[in-house]
């Protein structure tokens, strides 16, 4: 029988990485894992009180396609508070996390046939979803001569665009946009007519200065957001999108269509999240101490080669003086010394094989002693 077309994507190399890990773990005991960008720890404990307050007394029944009003509410306060701008709650629409938004925006910005810009390297899950839809992912190269992040240069040589997907901070890399960076991008996008979707699900895992969200440029924007990263709530499937009027309500429309409603016992639990800072803002100092253990640990084997890690939980690192072959040299690693990483492919199929992704998101002990198994792997070759 027929299989579609848009079947036929690439895997999203990540899950791969973490089958082989999770194999290797049952067969010969533990893996420290450096391959999945999800925080370590539980959901904030007042959002799993909510949960378990709202499991006793609530229906649990479908909620409007757009989510609950006081979640939205709580969520338009929260660029108020956080960044002085002042969002409508009929402007956001609570989706199945990110990777949900991803669905609605692009299929409500997009037709078949358009052509949307996506930095490379980039998510994956950008190219592949937008691909699958029948839209040209046109792949935007970034690299050390920009800070990883793209340009409105480099924009201009990519052609006539209908979109472009942004990352700030980005995955794999980290970096982060300036708010002069970013109005310059949207500048830009406004002056040739670009939808501009910004990914904003790193935000409050920063390390320096509080990167500024595309609302604060521009009030059009498709802006993504998500209950995962910083709020901890990763299985729990949650996340939000800002949108400009004129895409409300389609998007709504195709929300009531392939999903109904995001899961009512996440938004229940997800109102207390944003109480939750000082719990939060701890599971980031975390971060950033393994950030400085990781810092350290590949500087002293020459593994020094790196976009700037400015946000999220991610170094994505040049290799190519160990191997051309970065998806064997991962293999390697989790066959020989059990630590798990990503290879390059996943986010850049032209450079990939030159570069690792490790995410720094565990236990400090764990990064630790990963870090030393890797630099007693480098100095052994």
């Amino acid at each position: 029988m027929k299989v579609a077309n848009r079947a036929e994507i690439p895997p999203f190399y990540v899950m791969e990485v973490m089958k082989a890990a999770a194999e290797r773990e049952l067969a010969t005991g533990a893996v420290l894992h450096l391959e999945v960008g999800q925080p370590s720890t539980a959901a904030p404990a007042a959002v799993r009180a909510a949960a378990h307050a709202a499991l006793d007394a609530d229906r649990l029944g479908y909620t409007g396609a757009t989510g609950l009003p006081v979640l939205r509410e709580r969520i338009a306060a929260h660029y108020a508070q956080r960044y002085g701008v002042v969002v409508e709650p009929d402007r956001v629409i609570v989706t199945m996390g990110a990777s949900g938004g991803f669905v609605l925006g692009f299929l409500a910005a997009f037709d078949v046939g358009d052509r949307v810009a996506v930095t490379q390297p980039g998510y994956p899950c950008y190219r592949n979803t937008l691909e699958a839809f029948g839209v040209e992912a046109v792949a935007v190269p970034v690299g050390p001569d920009t800070r990883f992040v793209p340009t409105s240069s480099l924009l201009d040589q990519a052609g006539p665009l209908d979109g472009l997907m942004l990352a700030s901070p980005a995955n794999p890399t980290g970096t982060a946009l300036t708010a002069a960076e970013l109005a310059d991008i949207a500048a830009y996008c406004r002056s040739k007519g670009i939808r501009l979707i910004a990914d904003e699900i790193y935000h409050g895992i920063e390390y320096g200065t509080q990167v500024p969200t595309a609302l604060s440029v521009e009030s059009e924007a498709v802006v993504l957001q998500s209950f995962s990263k910083y709020f901890s709530m990763t299985g729990w499937r949650l996340g939000w999108m800002v949108a400009p009027d004129e895409l409300v309500r389609p998007i709504e429309r195709l929300a009531q269509n392939l999903f109904i409603s995001p899961p009512t016992l996440s938004q229940l639990a997800a109102v207390a999240a944003f109480d939750a800072t000082a719990e939060l803002d701890g599971n980031v100092a975390r971060y950033a101490a393994n950030r400085q253990v990781l810092l350290a640990g590949l500087g002293s084997v020459g593994l020094d080669h790196f976009a700037s890690p400015d946000g999220a939980f991610y170094f994505y690192v040049d290799v190519s003086h160990l191997t051309d072959n970065s998806q064997a040299l991962c293999q390697i690693w989790l066959d020989e010394i059990g630590v798990a990483c990503t290879p390059g492919i996943d986010f850049d199929p032209v450079a990939g094989h030159r570069y690792i992704r490790l995410s720094y998101s565990e236990s400090t002990e764990d990064i630790t002693e990963a870090a030393h198994r890797i630099v007693t792997w480098v100095q052994g070759r």
